[in-house]
Parts: structure tokens; C-alpha cells; sequence
């Protein structure tokens, strides 16, 4: 098993990584979103997730198994689930994800738009 990376937010680049934020629209409403950042929610109010349309809409942004990417969520734990299932199962093999999420962001006070 491949382990995530993680990528703690000094180490950001907002100019050059592919930032996709898998967050739900209630949520970057209460908090903004990185600069930058895809909006490509994951989960639905209620837990739920539509697998197949969220990867057909993920491989518009990321176009092969080798391009780097990092994932954020509130708190690193949707990530975390989330991107092992894209290393391990779908060999995404430069997934990585927000150290602390959102919330490790906000605490740096690092902006948001």
C-alpha cells in the first residue's frame, strides 16, 4: 500500500499545484477556498457520494495518473480517505492532501477568496 502524502500548507504553491477542494458549498461559503482551488465536492449533506461523476469530473482537471495534485477538505480527514482510494485503488500515484485542512490553513492565517 502507497502511503499519501501530505502537504503542509507553507508548502503550497496556489500558483502552480492543482488544488481540489472536495469540500461542500456550505462550506466554502463559511470559509472561502484557497486561491485557485477546484471546487469538486466529494461528499453530499448527508454522506453520500457519487463516485463515478466525481471522477469524470476530477479527470478533467487532472489528465493522467502521474500529475501531481493535492486535496483538501476541512480538517484532512475526507482527504485522507478519499486520496488513499485515489493512490491505492486508482494509482493517482502523486495524490497528496492538505496537512489539517481548511482549518490548519485559516489557523496560519493564510487567505482565502
Amino acid at each position: 500500500m502507497n502511503r499519501l502524502k501530505l502537504v503542509h500548507p507553507d508548502d503550497l504553491d496556489i500558483k502552480n499545484d492543482i488544488i481540489i477542494d472536495i469540500r461542500r458549498e456550505a462550506e466554502f461559503a463559511e470559509t472561502g477556498i484557497i486561491k485557485n482551488s477546484i471546487k469538486l465536492t466529494f461528499f453530499d449533506d448527508y454522506g453520500q457520494y457519487d463516485l463515478l461523476s466525481w471522477i469524470k469530473e476530477f479527470k478533467k482537471h487532472v489528465k493522467s495518473q502521474d500529475q501531481k495534485f493535492v486535496l483538501v477538505c476541512a480538517h484532512a480527514q475526507r482527504t485522507d480517505m478519499l486520496g488513499n482510494y485515489l493512490l491505492n485503488e486508482l494509482e493517482y500515484k502523486n495524490t497528496s492532501h492538505l496537512e489539517g485542512g481548511i482549518s490548519l490553513w485559516l489557523r496560519l492565517n493564510k487567505k482565502t477568496v
